[in-house]
């Protein structure tokens, strides 16, 4: 991809999820995650219905009239995008790839964070580590982000989720929010990692998928490729059969990911390549709310 087709793909992710950002995510991401706590803000003469146990006695004894002491949220946070960048990212059959519906929602995600003043971090993996943006907040570092998901070229083309949950816990001492982007085609047992984290971080699961992992369309012979491993074959789709079998082999999966994150406290969203992802994070955000 050379640069200036680059930047104008920059520049396209910038504008559609800006304003996503501006017009819905902003209040709705401040409330889904809290700071860290309360901090000390100033003191006012006291109001009827404030609460008694906030009221400055040495301020009030000092001018003679009721003072309470005025709490507001330490707001800023750390927000770290853990973004799966393996061979099959690269898969998309219908609107776009996994690579670049994960892009525009790691974007939207962003520009939510710095609105409220957050920072925002990344980590890339496949196998490994690929690669890592410290957290900074402000446009320039976003637009940073958003260029290395699209130019990304990964050196390993397998999964093992272990790796950046693992490298979270090193390179991130204090408490953050972690979003975890991937299609968990992951078989290895990354359980216990994901449990030590979820004790000290706020982990959130993006799950990104294909239809057509879902539901196999009926379309006779097709040549089935994976991309992690580079092997090939073909699948009669024709086959109710077949059709039938990969549906219960993905519902299979679906419910052991589903019981992997719930034994570990993880939220959940999935998101499909022709998904509307606005829909999916409002829910998670509105979900979140709730609880």
């Amino acid at each position: 991809m050379d640069t200036n087709d680059l930047l104008q793909r920059v520049k396209r992710v910038e504008i559609k999820t800006r304003a996503l950002t501006n017009n819905i995510f902003a209040g709705e991401y401040h409330s889904a995650f809290k700071g860290r706590g309360m901090s000390f803000a100033e003191v006012r003469e006291y109001q009827i219905g404030d609460d008694v146990r906030d009221i400055d006695w040495n301020v009030t004894a000092r001018l003679n009239r009721a003072h309470i002491k005025v709490f507001e949220e330490e707001r800023e946070l750390t927000v770290m995008l853990l973004i799966d960048v393996s061979g099959s990212q690269d898969f998309g059959t219908r609107q776009r790839t996994m690579r670049e519906l994960a892009t525009e929602i790691a974007a939207t995600i962003a520009f939510s964070a710095i609105q409220n003043n957050d920072k925002i971090g990344v980590i890339f993996f496949s196998d490994r580590i690929e690669g890592y943006i410290p957290p900074k907040k402000g446009r320039k570092h976003i637009l940073c982000i958003i260029r290395e998901l699209l130019d990304m070229k990964p050196l390993h083309n397998r999964t093992d989720l272990s790796v950046p949950i693992e490298y979270l816990m090193r390179v991130q001492k204090r408490r953050c929010i972690a979003f975890l982007l991937s299609d968990f085609m992951d078989h290895s047992d990354y359980s216990q990692p994901l449990l030590i984290a979820g004790k000290k971080h706020d982990l959130v699961a993006v799950q990104l998928y294909d239809p057509t992992m879902a539901e196999l369309p009926n379309v006779g012979l097709m040549k089935v490729f994976d991309a992690e491993t580079g092997h090939e074959q073909y699948v009669d789709t024709s086959s109710r059969r077949v059709r039938e079998s990969h549906r219960a082999w993905w519902n299979s999966e679906q419910q052991r990911l589903d019981q992997t994150l719930r034994k570990n406290g993880v939220d959940k969203v999935s998101v499909a390549t022709d998904g509307d992802y606005v829909k999916a994070l409002m829910n998670l955000f509105s979900n979140r709310n709730k609880s």
